[in-house]
């Protein structure tokens, strides 16, 4: 085939390429970094292209493919990971100039499983200041959307929700701590997973937010996240905090049916005064499809929804402060300024503030466990909103955007974080003017992201969202 036409492929075609040898990972790859170069100065998706790296990586993919040792459907396929996982010998930012000159010595975990599965790193992409979603400023160019280039890609992981709907890599990592990898997803028109807190290991990945931080795919289809979630997903003995359970093989979960599957809207997220109508509308009749396809649907109610927004900045607030703490103390000034106010603000939180959000946590969370026991997954639009225009004024312009930025959008995302349960968006429709992607979300129990992906894939197979390609 045409190598032009190589990165319009999606992870899974190219990898059933690949493992029959009628596309090299050398030609893959070599598509990919030519594409990168043509399209991402409009976008500024990538902070570091490891474009020499990237080509020894598939020059050895290609021998070992040749040789008969296939290593399975993330061998030889470009990927690229947000700018917050360590890289050994290829520099690493977390989106901050306070790390302009950081070179880690050690791969994160993730980066070390998608080495060891054939994966090849084409660069780390740009990213909202140390994952924290206020930030103005961006230190390596601000990220833009493909679908309209004044718009937000998503917060905070905006380089991979703009580089994988751009075609600038197969598939990508994000970091998902109150909505960074589906708010990308839904803003971008690609596919975003966060998985159940513990299923992934967090070495070597710059924290924001301890209780809630959580690495995962962002990906063209389903069955793209299902490959890459599969090559990362599993114990570690490196984070103690990663469960021992057995990682499913994700791609065979995906039957394309939903026959006899139970999904509850959750109705508190359903009819707000801050939803756009067409978003209404779009994931109304997305549910509407899901039960043309065999599903059940029906009402739930998860009472706490509205306040998670609230309940989650109550955490993430003072734990990202104690992340960054000596930085507050000695270089406060080098942090965008939206950054700084964070910080400040999470460093004089009062702990009986902090100690309520997290008592309001373990009742979001025995909410979303409990609606869980009547049904299968829950459904509800990934943002109430459209990807905005990008912003540029800095600093708090009034208690009305205080209060949004505080209760906003992150109360559609925030309560599966809060609860540690995977959740995925899937696209399920445009605006009509402007031309915007919107977003479909689905969670489910814990360590049962194959049954979201399932659901996720069946709705993709019976639409076209995912085919539409951005113009840039």
């Amino acid at each position: 085939m045409d190598k032009a036409d190589i990165p319009f492929l999606s992870a899974t075609k190219l990898a059933a390429l690949i493992g029959k040898r009628e596309v090299s990972p050398v030609e893959a790859t070599e598509a990919y970094l030519e594409r990168i170069q043509r399209v991402d100065g409009k976008l500024n998706s990538y902070i570091t292209v490891s474009g020499d790296h990237a080509l020894q990586a598939a020059k050895a993919a290609e021998n070992e493919i040749a040789a008969g040792r296939y290593r399975g459907p993330m061998h030889g396929i470009p990927y690229a990971v947000k700018d917050q996982f360590n890289t050994r010998g290829i520099l690493t930012t977390g989106g901050s100039s306070i790390l302009s000159d950081f070179v880690p010595q050690d791969d994160a975990t993730v980066i070390a499983n998608l080495d060891r599965a054939g994966g090849i790193l084409l660069g780390k992409l740009n990213m909202s200041e140390f994952a924290m979603g206020t930030a103005v400023a961006h230190h390596y160019g601000v990220p833009h959307n493909p679908w309209d280039l004044g718009r937000n890609p998503g917060t905070s992981s905006s380089g991979s929700g703009a580089a994988t709907a751009a075609f600038l890599c197969a598939t990508s990592l994000g970091e998902d701590t109150g909505g960074s990898i589906r708010g990308p997803g839904a803003f971008s028109g690609v596919v975003g997973l966060r998985p159940s807190f513990g299923r992934v290991s967090r070495h070597g990945m710059i924290g924001a937010v301890w209780s809630m931080d959580m690495a995962g795919p962002i990906s063209r289809t389903v069955e793209d996240c299902a490959i890459t979630l599969g090559a990362i997903a599993g114990h570690d003995p490196n984070d103690r905090y990663t469960w021992d359970a057995p990682v499913p093989d994700y791609l065979a979960a995906l039957d394309g049916s939903v026959a006899g599957m139970k999904i509850g809207i959750v109705r508190e997220r359903m009819d707000d005064d801050q939803m756009d109508g067409e978003v209404q509308e779009a994931v109304v009749k997305a549910a509407s499809t899901l039960g043309e396809l065999g599903a059940t649907v029906e009402d739930v109610s998860v009472s706490l929804a509205p306040h998670c927004g609230v309940i989650f900045n109550g955490i993430a607030y003072p734990e990202g402060a104690s992340v960054h703490r000596r930085n507050i103390r000695e270089r406060l000034g080098e942090y965008d300024h939206n950054i700084q106010i964070r910080n400040l603000t999470g460093s004089i939180l009062p702990a009986r503030a902090y100690y309520k959000a997290q008592k309001l946590r373990q009742v979001v969370r025995r909410q979303v466990l409990e609606a869980l026991e009547g049904v299968d997954l829950l459904l509800l639009p990934t943002s109430p909103i459209l990807a905005p225009p990008i912003r540029t004024r800095a600093g708090v312009e009034s208690k009305e955007h205080l209060m949004a930025d505080l209760m906003g959008r992150n109360s559609w995302t925030t309560p599966f974080n809060l609860a540690g349960v995977p959740a995925i968006s899937v696209p399920c429709g445009f605006s009509t003017d402007p031309v915007l992607p919107i977003g479909l979300q689905l969670a489910g129990r814990p360590f049962d992201e194959a049954t979201v992906m399932k659901a996720a894939h069946a709705y993709q197979q019976a639409t076209d969202w995912h085919t539409r390609r951005p113009p840039v």
